[in-house]
C-alpha cells in the first residue's frame, strides 16, 4: 500500500500545540514510503523516526557517531510496524566533505526517498568555525543542510516532500548576506542562531519554488519551545530563567505563558507537514502547532505564532540560494 499525502483525515482541525506525533500520524499508513531524516539519535529526529517507523515508514536516519546512534535508537526499531524500517548512515552537517560522502553514497545505492526531513542543528554554540571556515551555525544548520538536501534532491519521488527543521527564534534575526562569518561584527550566540533559523525558512521557501514543478514541495516546520540536547550551550537553569522572566512580561500584557512541550509534541508539526498535510497546503510555507502559520510582523510574545515576513521573503531567499552556491561551491 502506498500512502498518498494529505489523504488522512487528520491533515485537520484537531491536531494542535498539544498533539504528539503519534496523534499527528493516528491512522495513516506508512507501508512503502522510504524517509529520509537527519539528526535521529536524539530529540525531536529521534521521535520522528520512530513514529514514522511505528506507522510503517522504512526510515532512514543520519548521525554523526553510528555506534552511538545505533544503541540509542533501539527503540526506534522496537516500536517498528511491519514494514517500517530504520537504517542509520553517518553524517556531519558541519564537515561538507561528510555531507558530500553521505549524498554521495546514497545517489549510488539509488533507492528514492518520499520525504525528507532536515532535522539535524546545533543551537547557541560558542563562536567556532567548520572545517571550511563558516561559522559553526550557519555551517550546519545551514550550508550543511543546502548542500545534502539539494544533492540528494535526485533521488526525491515526483510529488515528494522536503521538511525543514526552523524556529520562532527567527523572529530575532533578519538574515543578512553581510559578514555571514561573524568575521567584522561581534559574535552573539542566539543572534547566530537565530539567523541561521531565518535561512532554513529561506532555502525551503526557494527550493519549494525550484522543484515543484515536479510535484515536490518543501515547508518549513516550528517544532515549539522542549527540553532537548539541543539547549545544552544555553544551559537550561538560564532557559528556566529566561523563560520564566518573558512569561511574566507575557502576563503582564495579558498574553498567555509559555507551555514546554513533550519531545512527541515537538515531533507532531513535523511528521504532520511531512506526510498528512496537503502539498499545495505546506509547499513553501511556515508551519507550528500543526497548521500553517500566519504572517505576523507586529511585536509579539517571543513564544506567539507567527512568522515574520522576512523569512518568506522570495527575493530574500534567491539571493540566499545563490550565495550558498557560492561558499558551498557547487551550483543546483
Amino acid at each position: 500500500m502506498t500512502h498518498s499525502f494529505g489523504s488522512s483525515d487528520l491533515a485537520r482541525t484537531e491536531l494542535g500545540a498539544t498533539s504528539t506525533a503519534d496523534d499527528a500520524l493516528s491512522g495513516v499508513d506508512l507501508r512503502g514510503m522510504r524517509i529520509l531524516v537527519t539528526g535521529v539519535s536524539s530529540g525531536i529526529g529521534m521521535e520522528a523516526a520512530r513514529s514514522l517507523a511505528a506507522h510503517g515508514a522504512q526510515v532512514v536516519g543520519t548521525a554523526r557517531d553510528i555506534d552511538g546512534a545505533a544503541a540509542a535508537t533501539a527503540a526506534v526499531l522496537a516500536d517498528a510496524a511491519e514494514g517500517g524500517g530504520l537504517e542509520l548512515v553517518a553524517l556531519d552537517l558541519a564537515s561538507l566533505a561528510s555531507v558530500r560522502n553521505c549524498a554521495d553514497a546514497l545517489v549510488k545505492d539509488g533507492r528514492r526517498f518520499d520525504v525528507v526531513i532536515a532535522n539535524a542543528g546545533v543551537m547557541a554554540t560558542p563562536l567556532g568555525r567548520t572545517p571550511e571556515g563558516f561559522e559553526t551555525q550557519l555551517g550546519t544548520n545551514h550550508l550543511g543542510h543546502f548542500l545534502f538536501v539539494n544533492r540528494t534532491a535526485p533521488l526525491i519521488v515526483n510529488g515528494g516532500r522536503v521538511v525543514v527543521l526552523a524556529s520562532a527564534s527567527h523572529r530575532s534575526a533578519e538574515f543578512s548576506l553581510d559578514d555571514l562569518n561573524f568575521e567584522r561584527t561581534a559574535y552573539e550566540p542566539q543572534t547566530a542562531y537565530a539567523r541561521s533559523k531565518t535561512a532554513n525558512i529561506l532555502f525551503a521557501v526557494e527550493f519549494d519554488r525550484r522543484h515543484k514543478v515536479r510535484g515536490v514541495r518543501a515547508a518549513a516546520v516550528h517544532p515549539g519551545t522542549i527540553r532537548t540536547g539541543l539547549g545544552r550551550h544555553i544551559g537550561f537553569e538560564k532557559m528556566e530563567l529566561a523563560i520564566q522572566r518573558i512569561n511574566a512580561q507575557s502576563e503582564a500584557q495579558g498574553l498567555p505563558p509559555l507551555e514546554w512541550k513533550s519531545v512527541a509534541q515537538g515531533a507532531a508539526t513535523t511528521v504532520w507537514a511531512g506526510v498528512v498535510a496537503g502539498s499545495a497546503e505546506v509547499g513553501g510555507r511556515y508551519c507550528e502547532n500543526c497548521h500553517v502559520s500566519e504572517v505576523i510582523d507586529a511585536p509579539t510574545s517571543p513564544f506567539a505564532e507567527g512568522v515574520r515576513s522576512f523569512a518568506l521573503d522570495p527575493e530574500m531567499a534567491r539571493l540566499l540560494w545563490i550565495a550558498s552556491e557560492e561558499l558551498v561551491g557547487e551550483h543546483f
